[in-house]
């Protein structure tokens, strides 16, 4: 079967809806944490020299910027149908107008967003990511990115639930040059110019280009625009050395040691703001809530894009619409999703297919979807991602 044919037929059979195989990534700079139901027999699974899968993406169109061992459909989402696949991005560039609708592939060309799963054991090194100024130098775009912390995997905190971000007001970029310059010295310091916020499940954040982050140990489900660009400004984390080739990964060559133009990419007034917190913390919104569900808006505020979560009380069958496409990852339970069996796994080989996660066209998600919680006792809880285009995803500005 072609993979024509099966993006296809599973969109038929699926009345607009696709299954999705999990989308496991490792990072070599990073220890995982073990809260993604992968089997700890497979952390490990393609070899340790490219470093524990500690992410697993969703719906995702977006190649991994792994080095040079990246496979080449790493971070890539597959659809499953009958035992073949097919992947995402190829249906969304054949016949995107049936996945996303003609209006949203006419003004945005295509997804545009990354969503995933990240879990490490500690802290990832203090970071940003560039703007599409400074990313489109290397042929790349922008990424902002938003966090929201699911309670059900984050049963325990692992080593370090907290998050440093930005940079203390005062500080200067002579003090982040300072820092810079003593990279192979063993710690830099960078820390020491920032300030670390304890992480609450059931709470998030929003993260713009440009601002330094050093994300803590909570398992973070992580909605952005679809990029896998950065920078490490930190030289040490838990005892281990990050090699200055992470700081320049998306630096033009000519800029590997122009400590000036590593400095500018940096968004100075918001890492500086003293008003941080205010500014980027954010509650769940409540979206709605009649009899037998309710739905909060965990990510917004963002033209770029925004996230739902849904919870369909125990024994009850709910129908939702909704204004876009969107990726669905189920978090608690089992149940039915429009013509599917969907059911939260509890350890998964890899290579292993799933019933969690789903792709939903802009048609089906209009018509709307049955969705039914098949357990007298549990929650049906699942995330919904959408792209940029949602016209109902609430803004809430920086101030």
């Amino acid at each position: 079967m072609a993979n024509k044919e099966i993006i296809s037929e599973a969109l038929a059979a699926g009345d607009g809806i696709v299954r999705l195989a999990p989308c496991w990534v490792p990072r070599s700079f990073l220890m995982p944490g073990g809260r993604l139901k992968l089997d700890p027999r497979d952390l490990y699974a393609l070899g340790a020299h490219r470093g524990g899968i500690d992410e697993r993406w969703f719906s995702s169109t977006t190649k991994a910027a792994n080095g040079p061992l990246t496979a080449a459909d790493e971070g890539l989402s597959y659809i499953e149908f009958k035992g073949k696949k097919a992947l995402l991005k190829e249906a969304i560039e054949t016949v995107g107008d049936k996945f996303l609708g003609a209006d949203v592939m006419s003004r945005y060309g295509g997804w545009n967003l990354l969503c995933k799963f990240f879990d490490n054991l500690g802290p990832i090194p203090h970071h940003l990511h560039q703007n599409d100024e400074y990313a489109a130098r290397v042929g790349q775009k922008g990424k902002p990115e938003a966090y929201y912390f699911p309670p059900q995997y984050n049963f325990k905190d692992n080593n370090f639930p907290y998050t440093f971000m930005g940079l203390n007001p005062g500080v200067t970029k002579n003090d982040v040059r300072r820092c810079l310059e003593k990279w192979n010295e063993g710690d830099n310091g960078v820390l020491y110019l920032s300030r670390a916020y304890k992480l609450q499940p059931g709470t998030g954040w929003q993260i713009d280009a440009g601002i330094l982050h050093a994300p803590g140990s909570l398992v973070t489900y992580e909605p952005q625009v679809n990029s896998d660009v950065f920078a490490m400004f930190q030289s040490l984390v838990e005892g281990r050395g990050v090699p200055w080739e992470l700081l320049v990964k998306d630096v033009p060559e000519e800029h590997h040691h122009d400590l000036d133009y590593l400095i500018e990419m940096l968004d100075w007034p918001a890492n500086t703001d003293p008003n941080f917190a205010e500014q980027r913390l954010f509650h769940p919104a409540p979206a709605s809530c009649e009899d037998g569900y309710s739905e909060k808006w965990v990510v917004y505020s963002t033209p770029h894009y925004s996230a739902k979560e849904l919870t369909v009380l125990p024994g009850r069958s709910v129908t939702i619409q909704d204004a876009a496409a969107y990726g669905m990852i189920l978090t608690q339970g089992y149940g039915a999703f429009g013509k599917y069996e969907i059911e939260t796994p509890s350890l998964i080989r890899y290579g292993q297919m799933t019933m969690d996660e789903l792709f939903v066209t802009a048609d089906a998600a209009r018509n709307g979807v049955v969705i039914a919680n098949r357990s007298e006792t549990e929650n049906l809880v699942m995330l919904k991602h959408f792209g940029p285009g949602n016209p109902l995803a609430p803004v809430k500005e920086m101030r």
